[in-house]
């Protein structure tokens, strides 16, 4: 008899454990590290109790936890957990609980904080991904012929490369027509994006950092009169974990954040965005505001590197598709700015254009400005094959998916960053090299 039970109780263990399993819909993902917290967010298929458990990396300690939260239908069953009883430079293995039944993985849950490194010794060596068009397939809602999103496995060959981070540069989810208007749709695209398969595993132990472009903003070449606006950004505020978003009380996804010795400026490419037949008015991608706060940061940061990260080209100056030259107020605004101020150590980092490409400006008398366009991550490549980047690098076309891989390394005064382009097939296209003292004003 008590061989019986003993069976009746682990049966009913285990379909408690999988049926708490089968109450994630996506998740855990890694947000902003910082030296003393870390995000963790996670999606819930229905209302549930959830909560992180988490402790160093080969400790015999006790799990310390997060708060328990509630996840709700608002917003599509999605929260950001606090691990809040860390401290800087260590790694955590951490444990999820969904109504305090812990879930198993076969990957590993593991995140970090930002060493304490100033004052005490030279910058840590690291590496972050850079991406941008993230399309998965849903037939039903997609144009019929050919499925324009495919090679998913590009997901798992990043996942390999064990990065620290990674830099998400728009178009990371695809609204469809049939999504643009509603919440419904617009949350359910995002939960059919976040839950595939290939993208679990590099969630889980890659720290995440996003902006945003048209796609996941509105339709195609959407700008600030899309009537949506507020749903969407809500949508991207849910379903991220960025350390803020917007600036000076004004709505949208602009944020920042540091990771050893390099300063990244997410910015809002959408939002304000002024509509391309205008023909009154001043015409604006970032607008006055959102510059102001990029040239005040540039300035007042001590980084080695200064990442400026948009969703469409900037340092391209054929006036194509939706890149900066389209605006060219704006964009020689910017540059003079620079210019001016002396800011040294500027590079840019985009996306949205369906391939990938190196662009490099000169300048008289100063350090040439770098950009680095990265696209697309499992979207269609563009098979456009004329030369509209006068400035491109030679060598640096890539069209076909594809991901940067960026390492930056080196003592103190000689520091050194690296990017390395790989095909969906985990195959090297192209490397590139800059010593941080090459951006640094004649």
């Amino acid at each position: 008899m008590r061989v019986f039970i003993n069976v009746i109780f682990v049966i009913f263990f285990v379909s408690s454990i999988y049926a708490q399993k089968d109450l994630l819909q996506s998740g855990p993902m890694l947000g902003q590290s910082q030296m003393r917290e870390v995000s963790i967010w996670i999606q819930t298929k229905e209302s549930a109790k959830v909560k992180i458990g988490y402790k160093e990396v080969g400790s015999n300690s006790e799990l310390t936890f997060t708060s328990e939260r509630i996840t709700s239908s608002d917003n599509m069953f999605t929260l950001t957990l606090i691990a809040d009883k860390v401290e800087p430079g260590r790694s955590y293995e951490y444990k999820v609980f969904i109504n305090d039944k812990e879930l198993k993985f076969d990957y590993p849950l593991e995140f970090q904080t930002q060493k304490l490194w100033q004052w005490r010794e030279d910058p840590p060596a690291y590496k972050f991904l850079v991406g941008s068009c993230l399309y998965i397939n849903e037939e039903i809602y997609d144009r019929p012929g050919k499925p324009y999103g495919g090679k998913y496995q590009i997901l798992t060959d990043m996942f390999n490369k064990d990065a620290d981070f990674m830099v998400w540069l728009g178009d990371n989810t695809y609204l469809r027509e049939a999504d643009w208007y509603s919440k419904t749709g617009i949350y359910n695209r995002y939960t059919h994006t976040r839950s595939l398969n290939e993208l679990q595993p590099i969630l889980a132990s890659t720290h995440h950092y996003a902006t945003w472009d048209d796609h996941e903003f509105g339709p195609n070449n959407s700008n600030r009169s899309f009537v949506a606006k507020e749903t969407t950004l809500q949508a991207f505020k849910d379903f991220w974990a960025n350390p803020s978003y917007g600036i000076n009380g004004k709505p949208g996804v602009t944020t920042y954040f540091e990771w050893g010795d390099a300063a990244f400026f997410m910015m809002d490419n959408r939002y304000y965005r002024t509509p391309e037949n205008r023909k009154t008015g001043d015409r604006q991608i970032l607008g006055d505001e959102q510059i102001e706060w990029l040239i005040d940061g540039l300035t007042t940061t001590d980084a080695e590197f200064k990442f400026v990260c948009l969703g469409g080209q900037f340092l391209n100056t054929t006036p194509i598709g939706e890149n900066h030259s389209t605006f060219p107020e704006e964009r020689i605004k910017i540059l003079n700015l620079i210019e001016k101020e002396g800011i040294e150590g500027v590079i840019f980092l985009t996306g949205d254009i369906h391939r990938t490409e190196l662009t490099k400006l000169d300048r008289y008398r100063n350090y040439p400005l770098y950009e680095f366009t990265l696209s697309p991550l499992t979207a269609g490549p563009s098979t456009w094959d004329k030369p509209i980047n006068n400035h491109r690098v030679d060598n640096t076309l890539v069209q076909e998916r594809n991901y940067g891989l960026f390492e930056i390394t080196g003592p103190r005064k000689d520091r050194k960053l690296k990017c390395s382009v790989y095909n969906s097939n985990g195959e090297l296209k192209w490397t590139y090299e800059i010593n941080a003292n090459e951006l640094k004003k004649k």
